[in-house]
C-alpha cells in the first residue's frame, strides 16, 4: 500500500480466534533517529532492524539529501556514512517528508543550526499539522522559518550561521519538540538545556548518549531537565531496532476483543516512556503478560502474549500516562467499545493535532458502529456494554491517518457486522505489513475492488 497514492478502500470481517506469532516492524521513532544521528556522526553506522515504512524512508531520502551515504543491503540492513555534526550540505531539492511529523520536525532541528536552507514539505496531511511548536524554539538558536500562515508547511527554514545555545521549556509534552531542540543544540557552542514538565519518550536522549555525546538528565522541581553538550564529535554505532510497540498494539488490541485468540508478539520495545497502553490494558483486565524481559541496545525489551480477554472493565486512564501512550489512545478506543463500563481518556489534547484529530476520527467512526462516545477538548469518554456488543456495519473515515485505519480494522474483527475504511493507503507510513500480518494470525482484513 502506497501513503502517496489513490485512496484504497478496506474491509475487516468478524473472525474466529487470532493465533500464531506476530512480528511487527521496528520500532519508527528509533528508525528514524537512526538515521538522521547516523548521518551526523563520522563514520559508518549499521542499522538492522529498521522499520521500512514510508515515513522512515522519506528521514532517508533525506539525509542523502543533506549529504549522507545511506545504503541498504539485500538482507534489510542499512548503512548510514554520516557527514559529522555540522556537516550537512544545503539539499537541491525540496525536502518530501510524506505523512510523517516526528521525520519532518527531527531534521528541521537537525539542520536548523547549519548554515543552509532547506524546504520543506509532505502530504495533505502533514501540511494541516502545526509547525510552530518547533520552528519558535529553533529560533531561538538563530533559525529563521517562512512558511505559510499558521505556521504550517511547505516551509522554508533558513539554518543559523552562528548558533547561540538554547534553554527552552517545552510548553507541552512533546518527544518531537524535545529532539528537535536537542538536535539543533548539537550545532551550537556550549549547553542548551530542555526542560519538560512531563517525561516524554526519551529514544533520543538515549541515542545521542550512545552516539557519545554528553548529554544528562535530572529529575528537578521544575521538572525534567535536560542538559547536552554542544558540537561533539558523534561516534558511529550498530543499532539493532527494537520492534515498535505502537504497532504491537494492533494484535495485541485485536486479539484481547477476539473470542479465542491467542498472540504472541515478541521482541517489543518497552521503553518506560511508550509502554502505558500495555499498562492501561492490564488494569483493564487483559490477559496480557510479558516474556522473555531482557535489555537489547539499551532498551528494555520483551516478548507479549496476549490473549483474549472478555472479562475487561471500563477505567480512567491517568492523564499523566498520556504521553507515553499518546498514539494508542486510538486503538484503546476500540478496546475500550468491547469492554464493560466507561473508559475516561483526559489530558489528551494533543490527539487533536496529529495526523488528524483523532478524537473526531474516532468518535465519529465509533460512534456510526453503535457505541457510545463524548468528547472535549482535552478529553473523551468511551462507554463499552461488553464483549459482542459493538453492531459495526459502518464506513470509517481513516483521514489519511495510519492509526485511525488500522484502529477501525483491529475493531472490525469483533463486530456483529463488517467494518470498512473509506482509505487504507496511510498504513504503509508505519506499518507496511499490516495486511499480511493480521492474515497470517487469522483476521479477515482485506481492500476491497
Amino acid at each position: 500500500m502506497s501513503g502517496h497514492g489513490t485512496p484504497i478502500p478496506m474491509i475487516s470481517t468478524p473472525c474466529g480466534p487470532l493465533s500464531g506469532v506476530a512480528e511487527v516492524p521496528g520500532d519508527k521513532s528509533i528508525s528514524h533517529r537512526s538515521l538522521i544521528l547516523g548521518a551526523m556522526a563520522v563514520g559508518e553506522t549499521v542499522v538492522t532492524g529498521l522499520l521500512e515504512g514510508e515515513d522512515v524512508l522519506d528521514t532517508a531520502k533525506a539525509m542523502r539529501a543533506f549529504g549522507a551515504e545511506v545504503i541498504r543491503d539485500d538482507d534489510g540492513t542499512w548503512h548510514v556514512h554520516g557527514v559529522g555534526v555540522g556537516g550537512f550540505a544545503e539539499p537541491d531539492q525540496v525536502i518530501d517528508c510524506g505523512n510523517s511529523g516526528t521525520g519532518v520536525r527531527l531534521i528541521m532541528g537537525a539542520a536548523a543550526t547549519s548554515p543552509i536552507s532547506v524546504t520543506y514539505t509532505g502530504d495533505a496531511s502533514l501540511n494541516k499539522r502545526p509547525m510552530a511548536r518547533v520552528t519558535d524554539p529553533l529560533a531561538l538558536f538563530g533559525c529563521q522559518a517562512v512558511g505559510r500562515s499558521g505556521g504550517r508547511l511547505p516551509m522554508t527554514l533558513v539554518g543559523a550561521a552562528e548558533p547561540v545555545p538554547v534553554r527552552y521549556q517545552v510548553p507541552v509534552p512533546s518527544a518531537q519538540v524535545k529532539s528537535a531542540v536537542l538536535l539543533a543544540g548539537l550545532c551550537a557552542p556550549g549547553q542548551t538545556v530542555v526542560i519538560e514538565k512531563e517525561a516524554t519518550r526519551d529514544h533520543t536522549e538515549r541515542m545521542l548518549a550512545g552516539f557519545g555525546a554528553e548529554i544528562t538528565t535530572e529529575e528537578t522541581d521544575e521538572g525534567r531537565v535536560i542538559t547536552l553538550t554542544g558540537q561533539p564529535e558523534l561516534t558511529p554505532q550498530v543499532i539493532a531496532v527494537p520492534r515498535d510497540p505502537s504497532s504491537a498494539a494492533f494484535p495485541v488490541c485485536a486479539a484481547l476483543i477476539t473470542p479465542g485468540s491467542d498472540v504472541l508478539v515478541p521482541g517489543i520495545g518497552l521503553n518506560p516512556t511508550r509502554a502505558g497502553l500495555f499498562t492501561t490494558l492490564q488494569e483493564m483486565g487483559a490477559d496480557l503478560t510479558y516474556e522473555n524481559q531482557r535489555e537489547e541496545g539499551g532498551e528494555p525489551v520483551a516478548d507479549l502474549r496476549a490473549k483474549y480477554s472478555p472479562d475487561m472493565k471500563g477505567i480512567d486512564v491517568p492523564p499523566a500516562r498520556a504521553a507515553s501512550m499518546i498514539d494508542e489512545y486510538p486503538v484503546l478506543s476500540v478496546v475500550a467499545a468491547n469492554a464493560t463500563g466507561v473508559t475516561n481518556m483526559t489530558g489528551v489534547k494533543e490527539l487533536r493535532v496529529k495526523e488528524s484529530d483523532r478524537i473526531e476520527a474516532m468518535a465519529t467512526g465509533l460512534r456510526a458502529c453503535g457505541v457510545t462516545v463524548e468528547d472535549g477538548p482535552d478529553w473523551w469518554r468511551v462507554t463499552g456494554q461488553g464483549p459482542g456488543t459493538v453492531s459495526g456495519g459502518a464506513t470509517c473515515a481513516s483521514h489519511l491517518d495510519h492509526r485511525i485505519a488500522m484502529s477501525f480494522m483491529v475493531l472490525g474483527m469483533s463486530t456483529r457486522q463488517p467494518v470498512r475504511v473509506d482509505d487504507g493507503t496511510p498504513i504503509a507510513t508505519s506499518f507496511p505489513i499490516f495486511e499480511p500480518l493480521m492474515a497470517q494470525l487469522g483476521a479477515d482484513v482485506r481492500r476491497e475492488a
